[in-house]
């Protein structure tokens, strides 16, 4: 039997916040092939292959997901991301990082995944958020390391 990751064994996945370097951070809309929570915005993000940094598993993400280069401004605190999803336990060790893209050079590159992206600022976030963004950014101490990014 195949084991699923974050559900058989612990996932781990890289998840990043896009600035744009006068006060923006991008975020984007689930489309219909993403795994739940379909519709909600949400940051970018996705699974560390076997052999790779998480520094270069976030620029291979950005590049795969929006098209375009991406900088590391900070690396944030890893959290253990346990939910429960349509019935079922999922459990993700998250590394979060702050990167820098260039607005004019960002696209949706995946388009069964992204149905939409836009610029925003924390005080007029798009609704409905997804459930992780809300719960470990909005609601805990690391929205302090993207207010340090959105002056």
């Amino acid at each position: 039997m195949k084991r699923k990751v974050g559900i058989d064994h612990i996932g781990v996945t890289m998840n990043f916040y896009c600035m744009d370097g006068k006060g923006k951070i991008l975020l984007h809309k689930r489309g219909k092939a993403c795994r739940d929570e379909i519709g909600r915005w949400d940051n970018g993000g996705g699974q560390l292959e076997f052999g790779e940094t998480p520094e270069h598993g976030v620029l291979r993400e950005v590049k795969e997901e929006l098209g375009c280069k991406a900088e590391i401004l900070e690396q944030l605190p890893a959290i253990s991301a346990i939910r429960v999803q349509n019935g079922i336990k999922t459990h993700w060790l998250a590394i979060g990082f702050i990167v820098k893209v260039n607005p004019k050079e960002v696209k949706i590159m995946e388009k069964d995944k992204i149905d939409d992206i836009g610029w925003f600022t924390l005080d007029n976030l798009p609704r409905p958020l997804h459930s992780a963004f809300r719960r470990y950014i909005i609601r805990t101490d690391r929205i302090k390391y993207l207010k340090k990014y959105m002056k």
